[in-house]
């Protein structure tokens, strides 16, 4: 199933998204003749088949979504073989990144191919993504999906430890992104990988002491602009509420000092109603941060 036709209708083999609702999704391979159990109930593949992308489904107790595929929904729907980056995360890399098609992408580790998926739809058609993953098995996955997603011609999965053995890829890049664990380590090997005009380079890290060397590291090797940021999310609830309308009555002019004065203000029985759009009382912590940094131009000598 291709993340990038402009197929309408769903066809045996087809990869779906399934909205369950309250951002509950579940992928679906369609195998005529099969079943899948859903919070509605059983759904029948038999049900998808030959319907338009987005068309509603009935179940047995309510109804589901049918979806096309994209990079923002594999993202949460994915198999986590790795921790991943979500949209938010991804978004700003793409951003940060200049990403566009025909550019040249340099990636390590491939994980679970989030961010991979993103970046390949960014590049295309004329662009290339060069990943790697120093776990065999995730690296024959990872190819294994993109080659089902219709990418195989735009991304090259290789395994490979590049901390140990670099990228082999020397003045190719236009940009490298780098999510391993001792980053710093391979800041050498991503500028050897970038083109001689220079490029853009991004690590993530979970924490502020692998952020810290890597600036080090990035600094002695001439890349300039070198920004850490970290990417939250925070979610306003909309609710309607009510608030007394303080009745002024005959009170002369108050001071603040008054407790009993100010008291009389508080007391109303009329209320007006508003909307207003409510804070969580707990979020979601951090994730992780992303440093940016800017090779403008790869001179011989780093020394």
């Amino acid at each position: 199933m291709s993340f990038v036709n402009d197929k309408d209708v769903i066809e045996d083999g087809d990869l779906v998204i399934l909205h369950l609702g309250q951002q509950n999704m579940q992928k679906l391979t369609v195998s005529k003749g099969k079943t899948h159990q859903t919070r509605w109930g059983c759904l029948r593949h038999d049900d998808i088949l030959d319907k338009p992308f987005g068309s509603r489904i009935e179940c047995a107790n309510g109804y589901i979504y049918a979806l096309k595929p994209t990079p923002e929904l594999w993202t949460v729907t994915l198999s986590h073989r790795t921790q991943i980056l979500y949209s938010t995360d991804i978004s700003v890399v793409i951003l940060q990144l200049d990403l566009k098609p025909g550019k040249i992408v340099v990636e390590s580790g491939t994980g679970s191919g989030s961010l991979s998926h993103a970046i390949i739809r960014t590049v295309i058609p004329d662009g290339h993504l060069y990943t790697y993953e120093f776990h065999e098995q995730r690296a024959l996955v990872a190819k294994e999906e993109f080659t089902d997603h219709g990418f195989a011609d735009n991304v090259t999965v290789t395994h490979r430890d590049v901390i140990e053995r670099g990228f082999d890829l020397n003045d190719k890049a236009d940009a490298v992104f780098l999510d391993l664990p001792n980053p710093q380590q391979a800041v050498a090997h991503a500028r050897d990988a970038l083109k001689p005009e220079g490029g853009r380079l991004c690590s993530f890290s979970p924490c502020i002491e692998q952020v810290q060397k890597t600036c080090v590291e990035m600094s002695k090797l001439d890349f300039q602009e070198i920004t850490t940021m970290e990417c939250l999310i925070r979610n306003f609830e909309v609710r309607s509420l009510k608030m007394a309308t303080p009745d002024m009555g005959d009170i002369e002019p108050l001071s603040y000092a008054d407790d009993n004065a100010l008291g009389l203000l508080c007391q109303s029985e009329q209320a007006v109603t508003f909307k207003s759009a409510i804070p969580p009382q707990q979020q979601a912590g951090h994730t992780g941060y992303l440093t940016f940094a800017t090779l403008f131009h790869k001179s011989t000598d780093t020394t």
